[in-house]
């Protein structure tokens, strides 16, 4: 079934909220006759009149279990099956596996907060228009210039790390990697979304059935069934203990040190989760995706990075110098590693193909994100129109096409000297940009509940309610912050200071608060009050959303609905 695009103006204030349609609109907000309506499919080069609520002539076409798939397996890459080798260096066992419940909690807030502003406000890119619409115009257009840039910078470290995967079984050019990992992302993201959707679910299943395999592989070999039949069980909980002295510091506060570290590197892993809400532009049925995504996030978080911190602490020892050799490849992982102790020769060459199709799926992600943050912008008329124009399938190729034309920097990589630190300087730029994000789309949460509160609005109209609100994001954006304030701390211990890593570590910050300034001051924005947000425009009508089916019957089906 397509589904074609309807958009109505809608105005904010002076009606009676009491009446409502089954949609949550007061019934007054919607016009009798769809003057704006633009059908795709037989014009498909017509632009949407005024971009109204945020929308753009994007087209539904990601099904329920495309996103399912993409909410349950994004940002699930090299930071898990890799990154996570330094980290558990540096904390230990009880401190890694503490730093990843923490900020699994911080995580689940954000998705919380977000889901149900994507749930009743699917916009194109939401993130900058919500930013726009509740906090301050000018705060929506540094948001879409910063986490955009950290995704499509972004897609230039994902081709470059693809080469250096590759190089685990060969000494191909790492140009050539690069090269047609740029090739295959840019067909996919020219495609029509339901490809690009498609392209998810296959990575994403690949994810998952390595990281099924490895939980296997880990329980066998804790247990002493590896072909040396060395039985580990919590050896290294003991010795060297549960926790690990960073830089030398011992006691207490090296402890404390260690796990503020894995603390940050696992923030970090989890940065790219958040970006399933944005489907909802694009998804034939934001209403149930959106809200089954953010329910499935407790689930992934607690599956794939607290069981895989506890795992990794029960098969490696965190004094294995192979944990920090830097090779971002197998070799770092601390999967292979133990893999490679126990006596298991086959199985690192399939992680490793495994980690690469995780850089590939990242890359290709980062595309898309990247993408919808520069038609966000269209919608907001933060960029000429021109970068919102779409194809016939509803693909805004235009703004593909510039989002992608950031991966080339890859080759950057390749060189030495001053190209080879451009590249590792453009990467820092975009380091804490996620975080930043985090605590802005908290706070875009903050301000349409007070808004709700002020005009009257009943959360029982909304489509889905998250739970624990206010209060969870309120806890999003305050450890948000924490985070991104702390982020560089090694460099203020005694000794450690370096000029580089501190700008590294914190150049983000003024990067996000100088377009706002700027902004202001061009265009003399005003900071939205509670009273004059609106909360209509742009919400989903009937004749958008694809009609459910009826309830599935039997249990293989009813565990199928459940996962999907």
């Amino acid at each position: 079934m397509e589904l074609r695009c309807y958009t109505f103006q809608f105005l904010s204030f002076g009606h009676d909220h009491e009446k409502m349609d089954k949609s949550g609109f007061p019934e007054d907000h919607i016009q009798s006759a769809p003057a704006n309506y633009v059908d795709y499919d037989a014009n498909p080069k017509e632009e949407l009149a005024l971009n109204v609520g945020g929308r753009a002539a994007l087209q539904r076409r990601l099904r329920n279990y495309q996103v399912t798939m993409i909410g349950f397996c994004s940002g699930i890459g090299t930071g898990l099956f890799v990154g996570t080798g330094s980290a558990y260096a540096k904390a230990g066992p009880a401190g890694l596996l503490l730093a990843y419940i923490v900020v699994g909690m911080v995580l689940w807030c954000v998705m919380q907060s977000i889901a149900e502003l994507a749930t009743l406000f699917p916009t194109a890119g939401s993130f900058p228009h919500w930013a726009t619409r509740f906090i301050d115009p000018a705060v929506g257009f540094s948001l879409a210039i910063s986490y955009g840039y950290c995704y499509t910078i972004a897609i230039a470290s994902e081709t470059s790390a693809a080469a250096v995967i590759v190089s685990y079984w060969t000494d191909i050019t790492p140009a050539v990697v690069i090269t047609v990992g740029l090739v295959l992302i840019l067909a996919i993201n020219l495609m029509s979304v339901r490809f690009y959707g498609d392209s998810e679910v296959i990575g994403g299943a690949v994810k998952v059935l390595c990281f099924l395999g490895l939980v296997i592989v880990s329980i066998v070999i804790t247990a002493g069934g590896g072909p040396n039949h060395e039985t580990i069980g919590f050896r290294f909980w003991n010795n060297p203990g549960a926790w690990t002295n960073y830089n030398g510091i011992t006691g207490p506060t090296g402890h404390f040190l260690g796990f503020l570290s894995s603390f940050i590197n696992a923030s970090f892993s989890f940065i790219g989760v958040e970006t399933v809400v944005i489907t909802a532009s694009e998804s034939v049925d934001p209403h149930r995706a959106i809200p089954k995504a953010a329910r499935r996030v407790t689930y992934r978080i607690a599956f794939f990075y607290i069981l895989g911190a506890f795992l990794i602490s029960l098969i490696v020892d965190p004094r294995n110098s192979n944990l920090v050799s830097g090779s971002d490849n197998a070799n770092s992982s601390p999967f292979v590693i133990a893999i490679k102790n126990a006596g298991i020769t086959a199985l690192p060459s399939i992680v490793n193909a495994c980690i690469l199709v995780a850089a590939w799926s990242a890359g290709n992600s980062y595309c898309w994100v990247g993408s919808r943050m520069i038609v966000a912008m269209t919608t907001d008329h933060q960029l000429p129109q021109f970068f919102g124009r779409v194809d016939k399938n509803g693909v805004p190729y235009v703004a593909v096409i510039a989002a992608w034309l950031f991966g080339p920097l890859a080759y950057l990589s390749l060189g030495s000297g001053g190209a080879a630190q451009a590249f590792t300087w453009l990467l820092n730029l975009s380091t804490v940009a996620g975080l930043i994000a985090w605590a802005t789309l908290c706070f875009c949460y903050i301000r349409f509940y007070a808004a709700m509160k002020k005009q009257d609005i009943s959360r029982e109209t909304l489509p889905w309610k998250a739970p624990l609100q206010p209060y969870a994001a309120w806890f999003g954006f305050i450890m948000s912050t924490i985070i991104t304030l702390i982020a560089g701390f090694p460099v203020f211990l005694k000794g450690n200071w370096n000029t580089s890593d501190f700008v590294a570590s914190y150049v983000g910050i003024p990067i996000f608060i100088v377009p706002i300034i700027c902004w202001k001051l061009w265009y003399r924005t005003k900071f939205e009050r509670a009273a004059n947000i609106d909360l209509w425009s742009g919400r989903l009508v009937d004749g958008e959303i694809m009609p459910q089916e009826n309830k599935p019957s039997g249990l293989g089906r009813k565990f199928v609905d459940w996962l999907f």
